[in-house]
């Protein structure tokens, strides 16, 4: 039986959010870091529980350690949930508060430590060299709302966005403490969350210079697709698209002042959706998402090192539902291919390597990874695929290490960790199983 398209690929094709780069400021591409934004899934027989609406909470310290131990059962600790490789939740009182049962956000710090996030939790995992990564967790944070984004400068400095509410959370301290600091507004929301230092941040077009208290707006061209992208203060790209039948690629160099197209092609396929990601000063990784019909969403992916003065067409995957790719011809067939029928998660390393998943509604195992590392000249699609039919979160460390998290409505989320950038996937942990399918 065929499954539907889940909701977060809809989404994506219409608003995009999500989905990043580099790890933290120590890593390649410090503020190209992606993340797959307040993903909603819902109904479909193996559909992924919607993401919920709800603001910030009050922080709250609560150090409990998760750890697989013997490959069946998670042990626990302190105030912690246990979600061993079993995807078993603990019998504590306290822990049963947080089910980690749907992950719908990541952050690597490296490839040991990293946070994720999910309704009403943030947690942290500092496995170190004795373990695999992800082995044990720390809920840090319970309270109210669904976590869309994290956001690590480094091993101290965060922030996470919460779903809908657009509330934002900021540690100082590795997350012993999570604080609500402000909110971010409506416009930026479903941008990409970035920090360059400890008080300048971006998403979308609004930026902050006091660590995510206050926002202001920077200048956006006129007729823009989706979520505009700011490097920095003075670096930006764009898209736009003022009449069918064409589209540009806009670049800025004074913060948006002056607004120059580096890219113009004519298309077959209307621009649904833009996911924009810029590791580098005069990098980018341009992602447009067209058409979705019959579960299939066609979608292109470009690549500038150069500030727009050449581009490289990535990949082109057109659909018999959603038609052609946005930008490249039918007739051309010499552009690659991304694995599944819909676009995934993208995520930016650094100017030549990117990784992207890709995702198969009626496939048994539906999501899958591709990747380059020499800017896109070649793109590899990966052997493996993996269960999960609801949000799809990939993060790096580096071009070579990096976790890949797929969660669902019926089964217990599942991390996977890689050391070659991609070509082999090792599952290293798996999580609460939901409880409406009756743990």
């Amino acid at each position: 039986m065929k499954k539907k398209l889940p909701a977060w690929a809809l989404l994506l094709a219409v608003s995009i959010m999500t989905a990043g780069c580099g790890a933290g400021a120590t890593q390649a591409g410090q503020t190209g870091q992606q993340e797959q934004n307040g993903q909603t899934v819902q109904d479909g027989k193996k559909g992924s529980a919607s993401a919920q609406p709800g603001a910030s909470g009050t922080a709250v310290n609560t150090p409990g350690q998760q750890t697989a131990s013997d490959g069946k059962n998670g042990t626990t600790g302190g105030t912690g949930v246990a979600s061993g490789a079993g995807g078993q939740a603990s019998t504590d009182a306290n822990a049963a508060k947080v089910r980690m049962d749907d992950v719908t956000a990541l952050r690597l710090i490296d490839g040991k430590s990293g946070w994720i996030g999910g309704k009403g939790w943030i947690a942290r995992t500092d496995t170190g060299t004795s373990g695999s990564a992800g082995a044990a967790w720390d809920v840090q944070y319970q309270g109210q709302g669904t976590v869309q984004q994290i956001f690590a400068l480094n091993g101290q400095q965060a922030w996470a966005v919460m779903a809908d509410s657009g509330s934002l959370l900021a540690t100082q301290d590795g997350g012993k403490r999570w604080e609500s600091i402000g909110t971010v507004p409506k416009q930026g929301q479903a941008g990409f969350l970035h920090f360059v230092s400890s008080k300048e941040g971006f998403t979308g077009n609004q930026y902050t210079k006091d660590g995510g208290q206050t926002w202001s707006a920077l200048p956006v061209p006129d007729h823009t697709v989706g979520q505009p992208y700011y490097h920095d203060q003075q670096n930006g790209w764009a898209v736009t698209q003022s009449k069918e039948g064409s589209f540009g690629i806009l670049h800025t160099t004074n913060g948006g002042q002056k607004w120059t197209t580096a890219l113009s092609r004519t298309t077959e396929a209307p621009l649904n959706g833009v996911i924009i990601r810029s590791v580098e000063r005069g990098n980018a990784w341009i992602e447009l998402v067209g058409d979705t019909g019959m579960n299939q969403t066609s979608y292109s992916l470009w690549h500038t090192a150069d500030s727009g003065q050449s581009w490289r067409a990535v990949l082109s995957n057109a659909t018999a539902g959603g038609g052609p790719a946005p930008g490249i011809s039918q007739q051309d067939h010499q552009v690659p291919k991304n694995e599944g029928a819909a676009p995934g998660m993208l995520y930016a390393v650094n100017s030549s390597t990117a990784l992207m998943g890709g995702y198969c509604a009626p496939c048994d195992k539906p999501n899958t990874i591709g990747w380059t590392n020499d800017g896109g000249k070649m793109w590899n699609n990966g052997k493996q695929s993996f269960d999960g039919y609801g949000s799809q979160q990939i993060g790096m460390a580096n071009a070579k290490e990096g976790w890949a998290i797929f969660s669902d409505s019926e089964k217990a989320p599942v991390m996977y960790t890689t050391s070659d950038g991609g070509q082999h996937w090792t599952q290293s942990h798996v999580f609460d199983k939901p409880a409406a399918s009756g743990s």
